[in-house]
């Protein structure tokens, strides 16, 4: 809890979306989101791994879209297999903060409260003290 995750059993009810199955993998779908990607998991890769500090603390997961599901509203009018970016507006996490395309910062996030030293890693102390700067 310490960067203030918490578990949730029922995220859908959480979230208010509602679960729907998938049709190649096991996991659900949510059906109010235009743009659904179902994927496996092809190989899980260390990251930073030949850092003793660091070690295990981080993976970067490779995977493989087996489906692309799209709902109708968000397609170009004469061509359904592009998406019309006039008409799909996702949501991008940036910095731990939620914002839209055009609208600036679209609303708070949870994740934005987590002091940024807790996600820091040890290369930015080892920098400072090699006499090497950083943010």
């Amino acid at each position: 809890m310490r960067r203030g995750y918490r578990y949730v059993a029922d995220k859908f009810g959480l979230a208010g979306l509602t679960p729907f199955k998938s049709e190649t993998v096991m996991g659900p779908r949510a059906r109010e989101c235009p743009v659904q990607l179902e994927a496996k998991v092809e190989a899980v890769h260390g990251l930073a791994d030949d850092d003793p500090k660091q070690r295990g603390q981080r993976q970067v997961f490779e995977v493989r879209i087996l489906r692309v599901h799209l709902d109708d509203g968000i397609l170009l009018k004469d061509d359904p297999n592009r998406v019309d970016p006039n008409k799909w507006r996702p949501l991008l996490m940036s910095f731990q903060q939620f914002y839209g395309l055009e609208a600036g910062q679209v609303h708070d996030s949870a994740l934005g409260e987590i002091p940024e030293h807790l996600y820091r890693g040890p290369d930015i102390d080892r920098a400072r003290q090699d006499g090497g700067s950083s943010t």
